[in-house]
């Protein structure tokens, strides 16, 4: 059978099916049309079929002789909380798309560079509780498949939200533990129309964003057979001893970012907040906000308060994600997210740190407080982005080496995240200008949407400066969540009053 969009045309065979969010609202939350339509609250796509794999994935190793040596991890990268690998989506159209064996030796030659993402994590066998990367040139995983039910175009209509039926475009590695899994494994599935999808999965451990990006843009120059020295692509450092604890440990501050303190204080809220967020169906939520939408975000603060578009709209997504779980209003709820620290270490990094040079600030508040009514209110808006300013401000140099040392402490210490919203923001970092050498992507995100929020440039279009805000929360919420982001679009022509 065949089914059709809501322009007519007819989608053959049914090879993907959109799921249409629920969009029905009680009076409270009739939120404007066009506002909603300026936002691209759009479908999330199911991709029906299974990918064809060509064999067995290879294993590609550099393609030059590497050292051979065990690589300390600092604190930062090996937490309990990282040790996962941060999945990437590309999709490239047919006039983009490069054939996977240049992206496979493409690959072989920036690992010589890259050459701990070819080693493998395991337990230190001095340091109780602490990973090293052994690198001996084991190589990466690199899968070849087909899936020729699919188009780029297809995707690019549904691709909004993530489904979990995108996991099929990463192939799977079985492995006993998190450790015996490569730090690298790709996937390039080859669509219907000749376009491609890329997908990466990089060992958290190892880099940050500003890391991944910078080996994504290595390995797009090796693929066009760019000059090593003709960008701005700086070599890799994998030295991470900068990063080490003191001796003895100092720890300087309370870090609320770990601190459980508060849990008694909120009695069983907290439990209750993220039993809630874990013990029921999540629907992923996708709203994107131009460049006009943020500068109105931002006028509200004004005059009295100056902030970036960031600081603006994680206040602002952070209240309204509070709003529409509906806490007790004692409750303490949390806001956080990643503050990079290369150049507010002392002294600082060295350009083309390749660990992880991020640590977590944390804004903190009482749900009645950050949610108070009415939420559009300038008051309400400056209470919030103050309290992201605040967190950012006070991560100094002696802040983080006191995280670090915290760290060597409380081994296996996890960020509170009882009640609280943790933001990763992927913009600015250029994730989505990859070029293997026949163009950049048409659509760039995660794999999978989680219940930590991301905030994603726009692929493409002529709002280079708009972001999408990637959330999955409860079902029942998800409408209301919607309504207290897009409650300030009041009107049609919100652009033109403010251009």
């Amino acid at each position: 059978m065949a089914s059709t969009e809501p322009n007519g045309q007819v989608l053959k065979d049914q090879r993907y099916i959109h799921h249409q969010q629920g969009r029905q609202c009680d009076g409270k939350l009739n939120w404007p049309t066009a506002a909603m339509d300026k936002a691209k609250a759009e479908e999330e796509m199911e991709i029906l079929g299974e990918c064809q794999y060509a064999g067995e994935p290879a294993v590609v190793r550099p393609s030059q002789a590497t050292p051979r040596h065990t690589l300390y991890v600092s604190n930062l990268d090996d937490q309990r909380f990282l040790r996962f690998s941060i999945k990437y989506l590309y999709v490239f159209t047919a006039d983009a798309a490069v054939a996977a064996g240049d992206l496979r030796a493409a690959l072989a030659r920036v690992l010589v560079d890259y050459y701990p993402l070819a080693g493998r994590l395991r337990p230190s066998d001095d340091d109780d509780g602490k990973l090293v990367v052994d690198c001996n040139a084991d190589g990466a995983l690199f899968a070849e498949a087909s899936l020729p039910g699919l188009t780029a175009d297809e995707f690019l209509r549904g691709r909004a939200r993530p489904h979990k039926s995108w996991r099929k475009l990463l192939y799977r590695v079985d492995a006993q533990s998190f450790v015996a899994v490569p730090p690298l494994v790709v996937q390039v599935t080859r669509l219907g129309c000749g376009g491609m999808v890329l997908c990466t999965a990089i060992n958290h451990c190892l880099c940050d964003g500003i890391g991944t990006a910078q080996f994504l843009h290595a390995w797009a120059r090796a693929a066009r057979g760019g000059d090593h020295d003709a960008d701005d692509i700086p070599p890799p450092v994998h030295d991470r001893r900068a990063l080490r604890p003191r001796c003895p440990p100092r720890v300087a501050f309370t870090h609320p970012e770990y601190s459980s303190a508060t849990a008694a204080a909120n009695g069983n809220g907290n439990d209750s907040l993220l039993a809630r967020l874990l013990g029921q169906p999540l629907a992923p939520v996708s709203l994107t906000f131009t460049a006009a939408h943020l500068r109105r975000l931002k006028r509200r603060c004004a005059p009295s308060l100056k902030c970036t578009s960031f600081e603006a709209l994680a206040a602002h997504v952070w209240r309204a994600w509070v709003r529409a779980l509906d806490p007790p209003p004692s409750l303490r709820v949390k806001l956080l997210f990643s503050v990079n620290v290369r150049r507010r270490v002392k002294p600082e990094l060295p350009r083309g740190y390749y660990g992880n040079g991020f640590v977590l600030g944390c804004a903190e508040s009482t749900a009645a407080q950050l949610a108070a009514a009415p939420a559009d209110s300038p008051a309400t808006a400056r209470y919030g982005v103050r309290l992201v300013q605040e967190a950012k401000e006070c991560v100094d140099d002696e802040y983080v080496r006191s995280m670090v040392d915290l760290l060597e402490e409380r081994r296996g210490a996890r960020p509170d995240l009882a009640a609280s919203l943790v933001i990763s923001a992927w913009t600015r970092l250029g994730l989505e200008d990859l070029d293997f050498g026949g163009g950049g992507p048409a659509h760039m995100g995660p794999l999978t949407s989680e219940i930590y929020c991301v905030f994603l440039p726009v692929v493409g279009g002529d709002d280079p400066d708009g972001v999408t805000v990637l959330v999955s929360v409860p079902q029942a919420a998800a409408d209301k969540f919607q309504h207290c982001c897009l409650g300030f679009l009041d009107e049609a022509d919100l652009d033109a009053k403010l251009s």
